[in-house]
């Protein structure tokens, strides 16, 4: 589920309002940085509403577990489970990163998260095997990669560049890592990526309920979108994901720089807006870039 669906957005601002580019008005945001990492931690997952942290978590990495458990014998092919966990914890180590496959091969010999001293260490496995687990986690829908974005609609880019990284939900990534609500506190940056991971879980259940799709953008002179949401009429919009009310001004600057070089040539978004985290209200600045907290946002 999406914030707005399990309860956790207000729900004020509707992307459909922001696509169109309509007038939003000021509505208020109550989310904290305990809030928020509760919904990272606990997930989307309707069976997680009304329990206790504790279980929520715990609910979650038994689900990662029987994903596991299912991957080791799918399609009557044996499987190690200690590659199948290697490889998610890459995954999730990766999350919101371009991170290629190469990467996610390199990292399945190598310690990561807080595992047992006895599991640190696992053999490496090849190319191909990885391959392989990735492919059954995607049937397994584990997976829910960002495509890459370019405004011609025959351009190479939308089948040659590299897919953002994603589990289905943040909540997969901490189970993975088993990172505790304490240590997210006092990693800004891994807290920033699984922020970034909740906004574009809601953005594409947003962007598919009114008929749009979700990618995200970079290009060969450095410039990137974090998340682009485009329509079925070709219109799309811009948006920069940031958890601290501080970062909104370079994130609007960064976004109209971007469509002032891209309007140049005729393909430059129509909507310009900064999704945060810890924000107090959504509104639309006076240069047009929309400021909308994830829990105000709704389809």
């Amino acid at each position: 589920m999406s914030l707005y669906e399990s309860g956790d957005s207000l729900g004020s601002v509707s992307l459909s309002d922001i696509m169109g580019r309509k007038d939003i008005g000021i509505s208020d945001n109550k989310a904290t940085i305990d809030t928020l990492i509760g919904s990272i931690v606990s997930g989307g997952w309707p069976g997680n509403i009304g329990l206790t942290d504790d279980i929520k978590k715990e609910r979650v990495s038994g689900y990662l577990e029987s994903i596991i458990e299912d991957a080791s014998t799918m399609d009557g092919v044996r499987r190690k489970k200690e590659g199948l966990w290697s490889v998610v914890r890459s995954l999730a180590r990766n999350e919101s990163t371009l991170a290629t496959n190469d990467r996610i091969h390199k990292d399945t010999g190598i310690p990561i998260g807080d595992v047992p001293s006895d599991e640190e260490l696992k053999p490496s496995i090849s190319y191909n095997t990885v391959m392989d687990y990735l492919g059954v986690f995607d049937r397994l829908h584990l997976i829910a990669n960002q495509p890459a974005f370019d405004p011609n609609i025959r351009s190479s880019a939308r089948v040659g560049k590299a897919m953002k990284r994603h589990l289905t939900d943040p909540s997969l990534a901490v189970a993975a890592l088993r990172i505790s609500k304490e240590r997210l506190v006092n990693d800004l940056r891994t807290f920033g990526l699984l922020f970034e991971s909740l906004c574009e879980r809601d953005l594409q259940i947003y962007s598919r309920t009114i008929g749009g799709e979700l990618f995200h953008y970079r290009d060969s002179h450095g410039r990137e979108i974090d998340a682009v949401i485009e329509m079925p009429d070709g219109k799309w919009g811009a948006f920069e994901i940031k958890l601290g009310a501080n970062q909104i001004d370079d994130a609007a600057v960064k976004l109209i720089d971007i469509k002032k070089k891209m309007d140049d040539g005729g393909n430059g978004p129509s909507t310009l807006c900064v999704i945060c985290g810890l924000a107090d209200h959504a509104y639309r600045r006076d240069d047009g870039v929309y400021v909308v907290p994830i829990t105000s946002l709704r389809p």
